[in-house]
């Protein structure tokens, strides 16, 4: 039989073998057509894959990102990767942002206007909810108050702290204690990005830090984990804050007016009893703790008739509820920076300890 019988009869009289071939081949072609349109392909992909630790980069960091006016370089692999960890690979602020929200609403209008007032930039009211979350929490090492003031420092510029008196706890007086320890460093330093590098490890900290490493510039520095990411996270909670559609996220809070209106009462005597003292003046012990958190016992002893201020509502009927887990939070905060130690530093020193050469 010639060859072109033999395939003529192949054809004309299906065999098992032929069908079998014929279903391997239609197979064959539809999975070529499946691999050709799902196959991923690297060069298509629009992000930008750092392999060698498993870090991702490239992703959508803010244009012309800058803290207190002062730009931030992103042409440094180093600097682009901790801007990318703390906008997108810590997750945990980012799942409080309507929390923050509500905070910001209700304590930012305190505090804006005494950075104003001190011309510190308003960029640094992000500081305070790095250090604390804006809650009166103190932390393992002893810092109390919205800005986590230690009570040496407390002390050096003028506030009370002992077992009936906690000035730390007072947002305004400690916010002024705040600017004070920024002004000192931008003195030293004439830069307010080292200025808030230096509010978290110390005037000395940043100093030492500078001259071993011979630079200038906070984002040549090598610091430690703390302190190294501190001006970055600052970064991402104002972009969270200023601008929530960066992150996909939806501010609907209803715009606060604000901490509530107050009247104040000046007494330059002591209280042997607040309890009493409140109902004396109109109002009742917690409400006139969660004005005065700095009020930190039962009692007030006055022996040097120093005048004090007490605020009190000016509506006797207002809601305060919204204020007393920030004024006396149950525990101690679980944000970022206070999840680690905070180590005593020049911080907590006087500052005329340190000299400027």
């Amino acid at each position: 039989m010639t060859i072109s019988v033999w395939i003529l009869k192949f054809f004309r009289e299906p065999s098992p073998l032929y069908q079998k071939a014929c279903l391997c081949f239609v197979s064959w072609i539809l999975i070529s057509i499946m691999i050709r349109f799902t196959v991923f392909h690297p060069d298509n992909n629009p992000y930008d894959y750092s392999n060698a630790n498993f870090k991702v980069l490239g992703l959508n960091i803010p244009v012309n990102l800058e803290f207190a006016g002062e730009r931030v370089p992103k042409n440094d692999y180093q600097i682009k990767e901790s801007l990318e960890k703390e906008f997108f690979a810590n997750k945990t602020w980012k799942n409080s942002s309507v929390a923050l929200f509500v905070k910001a609403q209700k304590w930012f209008p305190l505090i804006e206007p005494i950075l104003k007032k001190e011309g510190v930039p308003d960029d640094f009211k992000y500081v305070a909810i790095i250090e604390s979350h804006l809650s009166n929490v103190i932390s393992p090492m002893g810092a109390a108050g919205f800005w986590q003031l230690m009570p040496v420092t407390a002390q050096h510029y003028g506030l009370i702290v002992n077992n009936e008196i906690d000035e730390r706890m007072d947002v305004e007086k400690a916010t002024y204690v705040a600017c004070q320890h920024f002004k000192d460093a931008y003195a030293y330093f004439n830069n307010w990005t080292l200025s808030a590098a230096a509010y978290n490890v110390g005037i000395g900290g940043i100093q030492n830090a500078l001259k071993k490493q011979n630079t200038n510039n906070y984002y040549d520095l090598l610091l430690n984990n703390e302190t190294g990411s501190f001006i970055y996270r600052i970064l991402a909670f104002k972009t969270l804050l200023s601008n929530p559609k960066h992150f996909g996220v939806k501010n609907n809070i209803k715009k606060s007016t604000g901490f509530p209106a107050f009247k104040t009462v000046n007494m330059d005597s002591s209280v042997t009893d607040l309890a009493a003292f409140s109902k004396h003046i109109g109002t009742n012990s917690i409400t006139l703790k969660i004005f005065n958190p700095w009020l930190i016992g039962e009692q007030l002893n006055n022996p040097d008739k120093r005048t004090f201020v007490f605020k009190i509502p000016k509506n006797k009927d207002i809601d305060l509820s919204i204020y007393f887990n920030d004024v006396f939070p149950e525990e101690i905060s679980t944000d970022t920076v206070l999840k680690h130690p905070i180590t005593p530093d020049s911080i907590k020193l006087p500052i005329d300890t340190i000299k400027k050469p």
